[in-house]
């Protein structure tokens, strides 16, 4: 019978593994940090559609045999120029042209994939990820990633608390606001680059925005709000591979789906909380509503 200590270390006893869950924490670095301004922003729906829109370079670089990182940036490029383009030039909202563009890129990634000899190997890659096949030059290439990420966010900080609360506050305070979302904008998009390895790229965005969304019901202020972002995404990270070790199941989505079900287990908790408080108040206040009767 395995010890517990053999239990937690077993899953990564093999090179391999550990490459997953160097990949994995890294990743959840990169997209913990990022993911708390698109959740404080309200920019979920961006991100989800800013996952998809890099489908199209990776599978062009799948194909041509170029950097699949490069694709995914010339991706991600291309999609924000598209969006703009339609918001400026039509009388559509912001969130038409992103839906627009969500669907038309990925289908469009779909379709060149399809002309893979390789389709559902190449498909399923890009998609849901290989987080046991990441190497050590992609944990290189995520490292640097990550740094520039990771720095950026605090260079940032002040900037970006300002556009998420009030970009007219931003404006007046001399922070310029077009400015700092498009450097969101670039963060969101290394984020996601740096991390398409390990989780893919539909999975990614469970480690964009479970994490801050979740870290969102128990905090207070945005600092303790990153803090708690970066905890629950290593933890999801490490108990994902860990369970998809013992259950079979494929590591990628385990580790997306983890950071999901942990924002609902918290938000049951802390609404089951509440309501033993309410319950408590009337039984806590009686004796005082008697003595004041009684007055």
């Amino acid at each position: 019978m395995l010890s517990v200590l053999d239990w937690l270390i077993e899953p990564f006893a093999l090179g391999f593994q550990q490459r997953a869950l160097i990949g994995g924490l890294v990743a959840a670095l990169m997209c913990s940090v990022v993911g708390v301004w698109l959740v404080l922003r309200g920019m979920s729906f961006f991100g989800d559609a800013f996952v998809h829109g890099v489908i199209p370079g990776i599978a062009a670089a799948v194909l041509v045999g170029f950097s699949p990182y490069l694709g995914a940036a010339i991706a991600a490029a291309a999609m924000v120029g598209g969006m703009q383009l339609i918001y400026r030039t039509t009388t559509l909202k912001e969130d038409t042209s992103i839906g627009l563009l969500f669907v038309g890129m990925m289908a469009f990634g779909v379709v060149l994939i399809s002309k893979s000899d390789s389709y559902t190997g190449s498909l399923t890659a890009i998609l849901f990820g290989d987080a046991l096949g990441v190497s050590w030059a992609d944990i290189r290439t995520q490292s640097v990633m990550a740094v520039v990420v990771v720095l950026f966010a605090v260079l940032l900080y002040r900037p970006l608390m300002a556009l998420s609360f009030s970009p007219a506050k931003a404006q007046s305070l001399g922070m310029h606001p077009r400015l700092t979302h498009g450097l969101l904008l670039v963060l969101i998009a290394t984020a996601v680059i740096g991390s398409f390895q390990a989780v893919g790229t539909l999975l990614v965005f469970g480690l964009l925005v479970g994490p801050p969304a979740t870290a969102a019901l128990v905090s207070r202020t945005v600092p303790v709000m990153i803090t708690w972002s970066v905890v629950i995404a290593v933890l999801s990270v490490w108990c994902g591979l860990t369970l998809s070790y013992y259950w079979g199941t494929a590591g990628s989505a385990t580790m997306a789906l983890v950071p999901i079900v942990l924002f609902f287990l918290v938000l049951a908790v802390r609404e089951a909380v509440r309501r033993l408080r309410r319950r408590g108040r009337p039984v806590e206040s009686a004796p005082a509503a008697r003595q004041e009767a009684g007055a």
